[in-house]
């Protein structure tokens, strides 16, 4: 077989090997960076994602992993073309840069991406964008310019022409903590880059440039033929809705997030004019963080499990998002915890959208990644650590036809993981001291919301810990008459037994002692439907799992369980669901 093809002669067999083949690349560059990264927060929880990308900079193929991370390897990419220019960027050029203004997110999110050339012709770029633990800047939890959050990194390359630019490598050296496991992550995710750059090569040479280029151009037309098919599924008209985050993590006045949804036709507009202005604290994010948000809950809502990933699914999509909010901020805007008001924003316009398409939605989740760093000096090795760690999941909401999930990571993370409890503890000096699922934290509903989880840690050293978490306030609202899940919650406890009890989830180098416990509360999920509509029987096995108790089977579902048999009182549950119906 004469694997050379031209364009015109690119046949549907060969698209559909191609369209594998890209999947498979950057299944295998997501693969190699696990498991060659330092840090656990990248070959344990997965905080990173790979992807390729033609000349432009557009996405052909994202590496499941972050969802929220889908438009700033793009929006990254472009920015490094725009300044070089077209005949700036050469073979064996590696191209780095962490800035939260070009790619969206914060600081310690690093990318590195490589030019793929052929025939001395730039074809693309191999790319991965990953979590380094430590970016320097300050240990405290709170900040209010991204000055002091860590190290930037411009737009540089870090190899030129095949050779490593050490000076530049010696700077980004010295100004992290934790050099050698930056240095490891640095080697990972260039290697991983290499292994795209590697296989997408092998591609072009088995079937020839052109067909290989025509084949990206022609899946990419046809995930938008889908997804504007299903976009005018929707019924046109314009949807609205708000939210809000507890604060800014430096004044006590909410983040408000207002959208707009305009569907017309086969195009989908998500309007982020109402959103919140950039603040003070640590949520702001760049512009990127909010065409990505509006990109994540356009693609659940129109081709969620089409692959790859690839910028034909989004062609249906505009985005309207001017300068300066919460999502599009302006330097020198603090950046730290960049990935909450996304978030949001993705529950928001499920939110909007719910009365016109019901069944492509689910009610809110628990929306946060349960996060938290924790930093000391060992006892008994004097040295230093850094602990992040957190990702145990929360409640997701119910869908039309369906309870939601419980303990799953927010929408933002989508594929990290929780880290082994037996991983951490053999790493830090903290013990887990409970991991369970947290009882009523699902919101009542014809289908249930998930349940959220808690998770207890002892300090087994002096440390000082810091947590960024939100929606403390703004539980995960229900749908459809589904009632709201238990919001996020952080408390600590004292080894004489005090209980401290926070306004939000917002800790600040608060300083714990070895014995002292830190406990995280993840929310459940909203509830869709009337609760009075829920089986009984489904009713009774949640309580007998545990996941709602006898007080709210009772209180919410109008079901009288018999405590001593888990049986269900039947004539007491008629009476009590009619008189509930009736109060409605």
């Amino acid at each position: 077989m004469n694997h050379n093809t031209s364009v015109s002669t690119v046949d549907p067999v060969t698209t559909e090997i191609i369209r594998t083949a890209l999947i498979a690349i950057t299944d295998e560059m997501k693969t190699n960076l696990m498991r060659s990264a330092y840090n656990p927060i990248i070959y344990e929880a997965l905080d990173y994602t790979v992807g390729l990308f033609d000349a432009k900079g557009n996405t052909v193929s994202i590496g499941l992993g972050l969802p929220m991370f889908i438009g700033g390897l793009s929006d990254a990419i472009k920015a490094m073309i725009k300044h070089y220019g077209p005949d700036g960027i050469k073979e064996g050029d590696i191209i780095m840069t962490n800035d939260p203004f070009t790619m969206g997110s914060h600081l310690n999110n690093v990318i590195i991406a490589l030019p793929i050339f052929w025939q001395k012709e730039m074809l693309g770029f191999a790319a991965t964008m990953a979590h380094w633990q430590d970016i320097g800047g300050t240990l405290s939890g709170t900040t209010t310019d991204v000055y002091s959050e860590g190290l930037q990194i411009p737009i540089v390359k870090i190899f030129k022409e095949g050779v490593q630019d050490k000076e530049i490598t010696e700077i980004i050296r010295s100004n992290v903590r934790l050099s050698d496991q930056a240095m490891g992550d640095f080697w990972a995710q260039i290697a991983a880059a290499r292994t795209g750059e590697k296989r997408f090569l092998q591609l072009v040479k088995n079937y020839g440039r052109d067909a290989v280029i025509s084949s990206i151009s022609m899946i990419m037309d046809h995930s938008e033929i889908i997804a504007r098919k299903e976009v005018e599924s929707i019924p046109d008209g314009v949807y609205e809705a708000d939210s809000f985050l507890d604060d800014d993590g430096v004044g006590q006045d909410p983040i408000f997030i207002g959208v707009k949804v305009i569907v017309e036709g086969d195009t989908f507009t998500v309007d982020l004019s109402n959103m919140n202005p950039q603040v003070k604290g640590f949520y702001n994010s760049g512009e990127s963080a909010g065409r990505s948000a509006a990109l994540v809950a356009f693609k659940c809502l129109t081709t969620p499990t089409l692959m790859p990933i690839n910028e034909g699914s989004f062609r249906p999509l505009k985005v309207i998002l001017p300068s300066g909010t919460v999502v599009s901020a302006k330097k020198p805007a603090a950046t730290r915890q960049w990935m909450n008001v996304p978030d949001s924003i993705v529950d928001t316009v499920f939110k909007a959208v719910s009365p016109a398409c019901p069944e492509k939605v689910a009610a809110a989740h628990h929306c946060d990644l349960m996060f938290y760093t924790a930093y000391g000096t060992r006892k008994d090795t004097e040295e230093f650590f850094i602990i992040a760690e957190g990702l145990f999941g929360g409640g997701w909401g119910a869908k039309y036809d369906e309870d939601g999930m419980s303990t799953t990571i927010c929408i933002n993370d989508g594929d990290t993981h929780n880290s082994p409890i037996e991983a951490l503890e053999a790493k830090y000096p903290v013990q887990v001291l409970q991991y369970t699922l947290r009882t009523d934290s699902g919101g009542a509903g014809r289908h249930r919301g998930g349940l959220g989880a808690i998770r207890a840690y002892k300090a087994l050293n002096d440390m000082a810990i810091n947590t960024g978490i939100d929606r403390t306030k703004c539980a995960p609202w229900g749908l459809e008459g589904g009632k709201s899940g238990l919001p996020n919650k952080v408390c600590v406890v004292k080894k004489d037994g005090t209980v401290v009890n926070f306004p939000n989830g917002k800790l600040s180098s608060y300083q714990l002692e070895e014995g002292d416990q830190f406990i995280l509360y993840s929310g459940g999920g909203g509830g869709f439907g009337n609760p009075l509509e829920r089986p009984v029987d489904k009713v009774q096995s949640d309580v007998i799992s545990g996941y709602v108790s006898m007080e709210m089977a009772e209180k919410e579902y109008g079901v009288v369980i018999k405590p001593d048999s888990f049986e269900v009182d039947v004539k007491a549950t008629e009476r009590l669901r009619e008189a509930m119906k009736a109060k409605v």
